[in-house]
């Protein structure tokens, strides 16, 4: 995808229509919108709080899980992928950073929102789908081994400026370097507890999943 040359001064409108159409897409909280609808109560008020899919699962319901884990992951995919056949690479950047930003952020919630990880996962997926299948395979390697969630996403989200700069790929690397940092600071609790040994793992029991790191 980052063939194309940043565009010049004079589309500085078009990308900020891009930014904020990524945080607008971004910031719906899918989670806290489907156990609603679902009749599930408020996710916000469920174990870690948090409205991403992990926690979502935490009400028992699968398929709510399910499903604000594609919704939150196509928030960082479709957003790039209109961005890039609008305006090009740099629209592209600027709508996968504000998709992550909206969802970490939200507005609608008074800035409290998730962590990152699946909605950045789809502005990877639309950027860099090859490299996408290596962080899953550091990620699942990472769980597997450790049962911490956050620990696979936080290797994850590190890995991904490193290998993008291995790969040739500069721009998706400064890209990455914004998500990494992001879901470093939105995992700042789970780090805490990380170093102290108290974190929770995760449970194989598809109903009862460690803390959200989505």
């Amino acid at each position: 995808m980052f063939d194309q040359p940043l565009p010049v001064p004079g589309s500085w409108f078009s990308l900020i229509l891009a930014f904020g159409g990524g945080y607008l897409l971004g910031s719906l909280p899918f989670g806290l919108i489907f156990t609603r609808w679902a009749g599930a109560g408020d996710i916000r008020r469920v174990g870690s709080g948090n409205i991403g899919a992990t926690n979502v699962l935490r009400t028992g319901r699968k398929g709510l899980a399910a499903a604000t884990l594609i919704a939150d992951i196509l928030k960082g995919l479709l957003p790039v992928a209109l961005a890039d056949a609008w305006i090009g690479a740099g629209g592209a950047m600027v709508a996968g950073l504000g998709a992550v930003l909206g969802h970490c952020f939200p507005v609608w919630l008074r800035f409290r929102g998730g962590k990152g990880v699946a909605t950045a996962t789809g502005a990877v997926a639309a950027f860099t789908p090859f490299l996408l299948l290596l962080l899953a395979g550091v990620f699942v390697a990472i769980l597997v081994a450790s049962r911490y969630v956050s620990l696979a996403s936080i290797s994850a989200a590190v890995l991904a400026p490193i290998l993008a700069l291995l790969l040739g790929d500069l721009q998706a690397a400064e890209l990455y370097v914004f998500f990494a940092a992001i879901v470093l600071v939105r995992h700042s609790d789970n780090i805490r507890r990380l170093l102290a040994g108290t974190e929770n793992r995760f449970e194989w029991r598809w109903g009862q999943p460690g803390p959200s790191s989505t």
